[in-house]
């Protein structure tokens, strides 16, 4: 698969406190209930090795990326273990153009027109809508009125199966899906179980998406 996603990035699983051990066969499953991308944030456990063990396992189905992206030293290290896509909490022109500067497709996170336009200066053209819950549905729209066509926004924080639809049918590009998907602790049965219902979901809401 090409490491740049689809035009539309899709649901992101975030597995944020996910270990070594668990990780591939959590990362299995996920591809086979159809995430396009899985994401291993920075303040796991070990989260260098999980994105390694998973790149290796799955970066052929889908993208891997890392998550809670800080720092450029973040930056090098995760591409080294394999990630594709590099998504942050906040916007870091730093962080954004050595990411793309690596042919890697940065997610900054972004509140504010200002923040918008300043990563999309900086070469980001996919936007963390973060914390999407604060912002609303009505938060979104108001952002995509006044940014360029071809620049995606994915809500992220609070995404979860009552409210994935409106966002989809919003116009999101894709959406970050965190606790309502994966906790530290959780069997693959329901990891399963709820993989498959959000995508349902979502495949409803944009049939013409990933």
């Amino acid at each position: 698969m090409n490491t740049h996603l689809a035009t539309r990035t899709g649901l992101v699983a975030i597995l944020r406190g996910v270990t070594p051990t668990e990780v591939v066969p959590i990362g299995n499953v996920l591809v086979e209930e159809g995430f396009p991308a899985i994401e291993v944030p920075m303040n796991s456990p070990d989260p260098l090795r999980s994105i390694e063990l998973l790149a290796a396992a799955v970066g052929g189905s889908c993208v891997v990326g890392a998550g809670t992206v800080t720092s450029v030293d973040d930056v090098i290290r995760t591409e080294s273990a394999g990630a594709r896509i590099i998504v942050a909490p906040n916007t870091d022109s730093e962080v954004i153009s050595e990411a793309v500067s690596r042919g890697l497709r940065p997610y900054p996170g972004v509140a504010t027109p200002t923040e918008a336009f300043t990563a999309m200066k900086a070469g980001a053209r996919n936007l963390k809508l973060f914390p999407s819950d604060a912002l609303g549905i009505a938060g979104m729209k108001a952002l995509q009125a006044v940014l360029p066509a071809g620049v995606e926004l994915l809500p992220v924080g609070g995404v979860d199966p009552s409210n994935l639809a409106g966002w989809a049918e919003g116009g999101a590009g894709g959406a970050g899906i965190g606790s309502c998907l994966y906790r530290p602790g959780d069997g693959l049965h329901e990891i399963r179980a709820r993989a498959r219902a959000l995508t349902q979901i979502w495949s409803t809401a944009r049939p013409s998406h990933p």
